[in-house]
């Protein structure tokens, strides 16, 4: 039984916030499919990559972990000036679909309070991964901006998939990958109301969480 004030929530969330042409098999498509031709695409334009160049792929998945952190910790849980449309749909939105005594979907079309929505991702990725890769390709070499960008959309893909293990309902194949279970219980402690704000930001790896003492096991 879920509590009621989320089935409440969860009724209200359908009806008025999923547009009703809302597809979770395009939303799917999309993002695993688009985002794994885009990570193929930057892999295919490498050439003859140096070992210092390979360098780029610790040092852009530590930086897409921190971003992780940072974003989660702060404009999805604190209303910064600009970003409150994000602020509204994570805090106000999945924070209050799910908590963490109700963490699994109840349908497909409830994948809209858990995936990004495509136009999002083009945005961010538009706004922050291209022209980081243009500097890097003017400073540092083809090699290293490619790396950097396929480094940034396989870390997206990793987290979309870790986020919606986390939400599926008890048993579903996602949730026995194996290290999902442990991740998932990090999460979950997130999702307590009283907790939030203040613990287990990284909803993928904890590294920022680690780094910044923000890191918390559940009890139980």
């Amino acid at each position: 039984m879920l509590p009621a004030p989320v089935a409440r929530f969860r009724a209200d969330y359908r009806e008025h916030d999923i547009p009703r042409r809302y597809s979770s098999t395009l939303n799917l498509v999309l993002t695993f499919g688009g985002g794994t031709a885009a990570l193929l695409g930057c892999l295919a334009m490498l050439e003859a990559v140096s070992p210092i160049e390979w360098l780029s792929v610790p040092a852009a998945f530590l930086y897409a972990n921190l971003v992780e952190y940072f974003g989660h910790r702060f404009p999805m849980h604190r209303p910064f000036p600009g970003l409150r449309l994000v602020y509204r749909r994570h805090s106000g939105q999945h924070h209050r679909f799910f908590t963490h005594e109700a963490m699994a979907h109840e349908g497909g079309r409830d994948l809209r309070a858990v995936l990004f929505p495509p136009l999002l991702v083009l945005f961010f990725f538009g706004g922050a991964a291209l022209p980081a890769w243009w500097l890097l390709a003017q400073f540092t070499s083809a090699n290293v901006a490619w790396l950097m960008l396929a480094t940034g959309i396989a870390y997206f893909l990793n987290y979309e998939f870790l986020h919606l293990a986390y939400h599926q309902p008890p048993g579903h194949w996602m949730t026995r990958v194996p290290g999902v279970a442990r991740l998932s219980w990090l999460h979950r402690h997130h999702h307590d109301p009283q907790v939030m704000t203040k613990r287990n930001f990284n909803i993928t790896y904890p590294i920022g969480d680690w780094l910044f003492g923000t890191l918390e096991r559940p009890r139980d």
